[in-house]
C-alpha cells in the first residue's frame, strides 16, 4: 500500500512521517486490498491545544474511507485516525463477504 503523506503549511520530522507510515502499514491485516492513502496534516490557528488536524484518505475498492481528528499532536491524531479506520475496515469487508454469500 502507498501512503502519502501531505503537511500543510509547515515541515513534517521524518520521525513523524515514519510514525504515520507504520501504522498506515498495520492497517493492511484488515483489509487484503488497500489502494492507497492519502495523510493530511493540518496546524489550525486557534488558542485551543487541539489544533492539529488528522486527515487520513483511504481507498478500497469500491470505497473512499475519509476519517478526520483533532488532538494534541499529531501522534496522538493518528491513532485515533487508524483506530477508526480499522473499524471501518472490519465493517467494509464484512459487508463484501456478506454480498459474495448470498
Amino acid at each position: 500500500m502507498k501512503v502519502f503523506t501531505q503537511s500543510v503549511n509547515f515541515n513534517a520530522d521524518s520521525g513523524l512521517l515514519e510514525f504515520i507510515e507504520k501504522k498506515m502499514q498495520g492497517l493492511s491485516k484488515f483489509h487484503d486490498k488497500i489502494i492507497d492513502a492519502e495523510v493530511f496534516l493540518k496546524v489550525q490557528n486557534t488558542s485551543e491545544k487541539e489544533n492539529k488536524i488528522s486527515e487520513v484518505k483511504m481507498n478500497i475498492p469500491g470505497h473512499e474511507l475519509i476519517v478526520k481528528k483533532e488532538a494534541k499532536s499529531f501522534e496522538e491524531g493518528i491513532s485515533i485516525c487508524v483506530d477508526s479506520l480499522k473499524r471501518q475496515l472490519k465493517k467494509s469487508k464484512e459487508k463484501l463477504r456478506d454480498s459474495v454469500s448470498i
